[in-house]
């Protein structure tokens, strides 16, 4: 009864208002990283926004919504991993709600947290439905590791353990820095204010340090990416 009671607290009106525009950055983000082949994916901002501000299950309904939408509209591509989106979006909001989207530090245990869930839940994914090729960047970086004779499952693996983390870290940092820029009586309108600390004073220096964490991220994966590339890699 009391989860119940719980679960209708999460889904207050802010709630519903959110979904629609976290699904719609989710797929504008998403489809931008597919179309220019880059080594992460970033379809996932919305899904930890909802998540942090709105509980688990409202993330992970949104993280859902967002793949089967984007799969149906635009990528039929995008409509299998939505069980890997239900998880970044649950993940995400237990981590919140264990205090860990509070400032830019335990925003990145929640981002590393939510990697490993992601990697473990999209390798069964990759492997039988794709045979380890997607439409993703990072699908260079599996290919060139079943070049050098690795196993399918083992190629896919260590390619989500090098890129995942990179991602969610990024993910969970643009998350933070948008949340950041709201006023905390807005803030308040949303069913898991507690799980939020608009640090005025630090705000700023948290803002440019999240925004450099994730610039240095995505050069790290586009560099490891050109070096798999690369004549003799």
């Amino acid at each position: 009864m009391k989860f119940f009671e719980s679960l209708k607290k999460d889904f207050n009106t802010m709630t519903w208002v959110l979904i629609p525009v976290a699904i719609a950055i989710n797929v504008v983000m998403g489809q931008i990283v597919v179309v220019l082949r880059l080594p992460v994916y970033l379809d996932s901002i919305g899904t930890m926004l909802v998540a942090a501000l709105c509980g688990p299950w409202a993330g992970a309904l949104t993280g859902t919504l967002s793949n089967i939408i984007w799969g149906l509209a635009i990528d039929p591509n995008a409509f299998p991993w939505w069980p890997v989106a239900f998880f970044i979006g649950l993940v995400t909001g237990i981590c919140a709600n264990a205090g860990l989207f509070k400032n830019i530090w335990k925003v990145i245990i929640t981002g590393f947290l939510v990697a490993l869930t992601a990697a473990i839940v999209s390798t069964p994914i990759a492997v039988y439905l794709y045979g380890g090729i997607t439409a993703s960047g990072s699908s260079f970086i599996t290919a060139y590791l079943l070049q050098t004779g690795r196993g399918v499952i083992e190629a896919v693996f260590s390619t989500n353990f090098l890129v995942e983390p990179i991602d969610k870290i990024s993910t969970a940092l643009l998350a933070f820095v948008i949340i950041q820029g709201l006023s905390m009586r807005f803030v308040a309108r949303f069913p898991r204010p507690q799980n939020i600390e608009i640090q005025k004073g630090a705000s700023k220096t948290q803002l440019w340090i999240a925004l450099v964490v994730v610039l240095v991220l995505i050069l790290i994966a586009a560099f490891v990416l050109v070096r798999i590339l690369a004549p003799g890699g």
